[in-house]
């Protein structure tokens, strides 16, 4: 069934093509060259970076739309998995069908046209989220709770590089932002306050604790205000979010119906010559050491997709305390993707610990799977 709604929709030269690009080999970039590079954004250095990408991107891209087509267990042949290497496809069309951009208004247009690329792909965690549920519907429950270990490690190659892909082109569009942020180099902050960043994402996660639960434990935040180093604040808001958002729901859940006032989440963040290390420790009762493998696999979550079945994909952007379980993971995938890491640790019956590490060093070259 797959195979023939391929066959329909695009042309056997554009698969080829597809098949051809997937097989050059990707050049990676590291953060401290996106900085230098995007320091001077000349017409000269936005045509260099246009150029780049025009060969780039579609490597990228193609890579992607193969590993969709032969995906085991029939993932591949799954409603929504289809839906996303449709639009996987259809970039690499508009990519490969752009011509060589040889002056200032090519490379306008060209940023025009990868700036709809990414907002095509906006819901494609969901969407494979949805999935990879479509699947577990049709399995046994037997083969689920087995490790399903190249589905894992696939999502895991298909994330990182969706990360990959969307910094390239948001730095690249970004970059065209005439009145950019004082020390903002396109995404990039070169005077980034993790402290900072840290109480915005804790101010959104409480914010959402709130409106779930009526109520949120304290946060006390512990660290220099005024250390700074360069880094991608989206990232580091979006990975400290989710590890806020963790505990907090599990310290709300813990101490809902206690006497006990619900102890406070702490977090620490150290600044150390090769790392930066966010910690974020809560008394919300541990997890088992048989679930700790879990939390990182894209396989296991209960909570409810915001792209069900039936819902309008136009509002896949209500965030839940739950989330659909795929949090922790892409946390994982966004502190590797500078070259640092996250690692939870537990104790049952007291509390976790989350520790994130983001690499100072900024010459670490993006991984490329």
């Amino acid at each position: 069934m797959a195979a023939k709604k391929l066959c329909e929709a695009y042309s056997k030269s554009l698969l080829d093509e597809a098949h051809r690009w997937g097989g050059l080999k990707q050049t990676g970039v590291s953060l401290k060259y996106m900085m230098e590079f995007g320091s001077r954004p000349s017409e000269r250095n936005l045509l260099i970076s246009a150029q780049f990408l025009h060969k780039e991107l579609p490597i990228r891209i193609a890579r992607r739309a193969i590993e969709l087509e032969n995906l085991p267990y029939g993932l591949s042949e799954k409603p929504a998995v289809l839906k996303v290497r449709d639009w996987y496809l259809d970039s690499f069309r508009d990519v490969r069908a752009f011509p060589d951009i040889k002056d200032a208004t090519d490379e306008r247009d060209f940023t025009q046209m990868i700036k709809a690329v990414k907002v095509r792909h906006n819901n494609v965690v969901p969407m494979m989220a949805l999935g990879v549920q479509q699947l577990k519907k049709d399995m046994k429950q037997k083969v689920v709770t087995e490790d399903l270990d190249e589905i894992h490690q696939f999502l895991d190659r298909f994330y990182m590089s969706r990360i990959g892909i969307r910094m390239l082109i948001g730095q690249h569009v970004e970059l065209h932002n005439p009145n950019p942020p004082p020390h903002c180099v396109g995404y990039i902050h070169t005077r980034m306050s993790p402290v900072e960043v840290a109480r915005n994402a804790i101010e959104d996660a409480r914010a959402i604790c709130l409106r779930e639960y009526g109520s949120a434990p304290d946060i006390n935040i512990y660290g220099d205000p005024s250390f700074t180093f360069p880094y991608v604040p989206t990232h580091l808001h979006l990975m400290v979010f989710e590890l806020v958002k963790n505990s907090l729901r599990a310290v709300q859940e813990r101490f809902m119906d206690s006497d006990k006032v619900a102890p406070p989440i702490r977090i620490i963040v150290a600044d150390g010559d090769e790392d930066v290390t966010i910690k974020v420790s809560d008394e919300g009762g541990g997890i088992p050491r048989s679930g700790l493998p879990k939390i990182f696999t894209y396989l296991y979550s209960t909570a409810k997709n915001p792209l069900d079945e039936n819902s309008d994909l136009g509002i896949a952007d209500n965030v839940t305390m739950a989330g659909y379980g795929y949090g922790l993971p892409i946390s994982r995938l966004y502190a590797r993707y500078f070259g640092g890491d996250l690692q939870i640790i537990s104790m049952e019956g007291y509390g976790t610990d989350a520790y994130l590490h983001l690499s100072r060093l900024a010459d670490s070259q993006e991984p490329l799977p």
